[in-house]
């Protein structure tokens, strides 16, 4: 029992390159479950285009996302919030215009190859596929790099962003 206490505690509390992975995966499980709810049902529900389906739910996942990162995945306790929320919102902005277009792009071949067509499935399936494939190529080589190593760190550039919004910067006291 001890032994599992340990890795329990090594896992919540750990550094390591991998450890952090695997729990920004859970917080980007916990964002990414509100983010496709929240796109599918506009999508599907109110006829909101792919587009715009996808950007909603997006917004909608990393606001969630942020706020789990900051305090579970990176314990970003050293970092004015200030600064993590105008980092997280470049990166964020990114993450959007990447899946966003990825999807309409990605959707769009899929929706003109023949063979996948011949599968006669409804439109929904093919736009869900679409949107998880790109969702997840944007998680793996933009969101999780950048969050470990600029969002959720301390930068010298901080202090600015920090004092800009009515924070205190590192020369105060």
């Amino acid at each position: 029992m001890a032994e599992l206490k340990s890795i329990g505690k090594k896992l919540l509390t750990s550094n390591n390159f991998i450890i952090t992975y695997l729990r920004s995966m859970v917080s980007s499980q916990a964002a990414s479950w509100v983010d496709y709810v929240v796109c599918f049902l506009l999508f599907a529900l109110t006829g909101l285009g792919s587009f715009w389906a996808t950007a909603a739910g997006a917004f909608c996942g990393g606001v969630v996302n942020c706020i789990i990162n900051y305090k579970f995945t990176f314990r970003a306790e050293g970092c004015d919030w200030r600064a993590v929320v105008v980092k997280y919102a470049v990166v964020w902005c990114g993450s959007l215009l990447l899946n966003s277009y990825g999807t309409e792009w990605f959707y769009g071949v899929v929706m003109n190859w023949q063979w996948i067509q011949s599968f006669n499935l409804p439109e929904n399936v093919y736009f869900i596929g679409s949107r998880l494939f790109i969702s997840l190529m944007v998680s793996w080589f933009w969101n999780f790099l950048l969050q470990r190593y600029v969002v959720y760190r301390p930068m010298s550039f901080d202090r600015y962003i920090s004092a800009a919004l009515g924070g205190k910067t590192n020369t105060e006291k």
